[in-house]
Order: structure tokens, then C-alpha cells, then sequence
């Protein structure tokens, strides 16, 4: 049994360093659509998914919520999420099937939430959430035949998994 600790989650600038051609495939994914799902904990550990924007602002990944909703309260409460990039319509699926699991920590300073508005401008009032990473995961297929996974998880290079 090992006695080491996992690596500790890292923002998305960390990520983007550590690897970049991904981040920039993961933000592409996220940009083409405006409405994603995000994956949260209830009170009771049942999960609940619902709809949610997302941004990408001076090096870290955004999610703002409407006052008290429940997936901020959730976050709140226990602060996993999954959260997935919306696939687009029909099923091409056009860039691969993207998630990215991690920590949601609430963002309750004034000066903080006010530089988030002036790049977002989202309707007042609101919760924000920065994120910390602990996987992305990208899923795609190639030359037709090929099902790729590529993981990424903060203090490890990126994995690739090929099935034909």
C-alpha cells in the first residue's frame, strides 16, 4: 500500500502549462457551445447534473451561478464536480467527448468577484466558483477506427489510450 499523497489539484493555468495542445483542444470545446453540465454532490451523496456556463479569465476556469441555486449550494456544501462539455447536436461530436473533474472553491472577494464581472458580466447578484483541477479527460475518434482517451491529472504527463 503506498503512503504517498496524490498530487494536489491545480488551476487551469497549471494545466496549460503542464499541457497545452489539450488545454487549447478542451477550450475549443468549451467555446463552441455556450451551455454545458455540471455534475454536483446533493446532501445526501446522490449526484445532480444542470445546465452552466463556463469561463476561461486570467488563468483559471469560472463557474458563476444564480444566487442559492442548488448546484451552488451543492458546491458550497462539497466542492467535486464533474463538469462536461457540451457535444453539440446531432452525433459528430466534432473535437471529442470532453470532461474535467476537479474542486469548485467559492470566490467571496469583493475585488475578485468585481474583476470576474468587468471581463463577464454576468447578472448580479451571483455566486463564483474557481476551479481546481484534479483530470481532464478528452475522448475522440480517429481515422474512423480508432477510439483515443487522453488523460491528463496535475504532476502527470498526458496519457494516451488507443482502441481499434
Amino acid at each position: 500500500m503506498s503512503t504517498e499523497s496524490p498530487t494536489p489539484p491545480v488551476n487551469w493555468s497549471a494545466f496549460v502549462t503542464a499541457a497545452p495542445a489539450l488545454a487549447r483542444t478542451v477550450e475549443d470545446r468549451f467555446g463552441a457551445f455556450t451551455h454545458h453540465v455540471l455534475a454536483t454532490l446533493r446532501k445526501d451523496g446522490s449526484p445532480r447534473t444542470t445546465g452552466l456556463e463556463v469561463r476561461f479569465l486570467d488563468g483559471e476556469l469560472w463557474l458563476g451561478m444564480m444566487p442559492d441555486s442548488l448546484k451552488a449550494l451543492d458546491l458550497s456544501r462539497d466542492p467535486r464536480f464533474a463538469l462536461q462539455a457540451n457535444p453539440g447536436p446531432g452525433t459528430g461530436m466534432g473535437g471529442g467527448d470532453v470532461r474535467i473533474g476537479g474542486r469548485a472553491i467559492e470566490v467571496t472577494d469583493p475585488g475578485a468577484k468585481a474583476g470576474y464581472v468587468k471581463e463577464a458580466e454576468p447578472p448580479e447578484p451571483f455566486h463564483l466558483f474557481r476551479t481546481e483541477l484534479t483530470e481532464v479527460v478528452r475522448t475522440h475518434v480517429e481515422d474512423d477506427t480508432c477510439l483515443v482517451v487522453e488523460i491528463w491529472k496535475p504532476g502527470a504527463p498526458v496519457r494516451t489510450l488507443r482502441r481499434t
